[in-house]
C-alpha cells in the first residue's frame, strides 16, 4: 500500500428534500474539498449523487483531489426520493471493484466512505438493511474502511448505526444553513486528522455535536 495516500468516497443525497439546504450543501462540500486539497499527502475522491431517478450517478471516480471541481447549482440539483440503501450498497461494491484494479503497491493506505443525507431510506430496490450491515462489517473489520454518516434526520441516524456504522462516526446535524455548514466543517477537520495520523480512526468529538447556536461551539 502507498503511505500517505487516502481515498475518499462521498455518497451525496440529492433528493428533493435537500432543496432547502441546496446552497448550504454546495458550500459545505466545496469548503470540505478546498481543505482536503490543501492537505499534505496524496488523495483521490469519488463523488456519487443519488435519488430515485438515478440511484447511483458517479460524478467523479478516483479523481486526484486537486483536479476535482467545485459543486455548483448546475451540478447539484435536488429531485425525487431516497434509495439510501441502494446508494450505499452500490458504493461499497463499486469502491471494492475499483480498488481491485489497482496494484497492491499503489493502493491507498486509508479509505474513507462518507454518506451525507437529510432523510430516511424510502426507495431502494436492490439492497436490504441486513445486506448493508454485513457489507459494512466486512469492510470495517477486514479492510479497515472508515465509514462516516452525516444526516439531518434522527431516524436515519438510527438506521446508520443499525447497519454497523460506529456511533462515533455518525453525526446528526440541524437542517439549516448553520447546521449543514458545521457538519461539513466537522467532517473536514476529522478527515484531515485521520489523513495526518493525528487520529487513528474517523470519528466526531463532543464539540462537533453541539448545536450550531451553542455559545460553546467552535468558530
Amino acid at each position: 500500500m502507498k503511505k500517505d495516500y487516502t481515498h475518499i468516497t462521498v455518497i451525496l443525497d440529492r433528493t428533493g428534500s435537500m432543496e432547502s439546504i441546496r446552497d448550504d450543501t454546495i458550500g459545505g462540500f466545496n469548503a470540505f474539498l478546498k481543505l482536503q486539497q490543501a492537505e499534505k499527502g496524496t488523495a483521490t475522491l469519488t463523488l456519487v449523487q443519488f435519488d430515485s431517478q438515478d440511484p447511483y450517478e458517479v460524478i467523479h471516480r478516483f479523481r486526484p483531489i486537486g483536479d476535482v471541481p467545485a459543486l455548483t447549482r448546475e451540478t447539484f440539483v435536488p429531485r425525487a426520493t431516497t434509495p439510501l440503501l441502494d446508494a450505499i450498497g452500490r458504493g461499497i461494491n463499486d469502491l471494492e471493484a475499483s480498488l481491485g484494479e489497482i496494484k497492491k503497491a499503489a493502493l491507498p493506505s486509508k479509505v474513507v466512505f462518507v454518506v451525507v443525507t437529510d432523510g430516511q431510506e424510502n426507495a431502494s430496490r436492490e439492497f436490504r438493511k441486513d445486506q448493508i450491515e454485513k457489507m459494512v462489517k466486512e469492510k470495517t473489520e477486514k479492510s479497515d474502511w472508515q465509514f462516516v454518516f452525516l444526516s439531518a434526520d434522527l431516524a436515519a441516524i438510527g438506521d446508520a448505526m443499525a447497519v454497523g456504522i460506529h456511533a462515533d462516526a455518525v453525526l446528526l446535524f440541524e437542517k439549516s444553513g448553520k447546521g449543514s455548514q458545521r457538519a461539513w466543517e466537522s467532517l473536514s477537520v476529522r478527515t484531515s486528522d485521520y489523513r495526518a495520523d493525528r487520529k487513528q480512526k474517523m470519528g466526531f468529538e463532543k464539540d462537533d455535536r453541539k448545536h450550531p447556536d451553542d455559545p460553546g461551539k467552535k468558530k
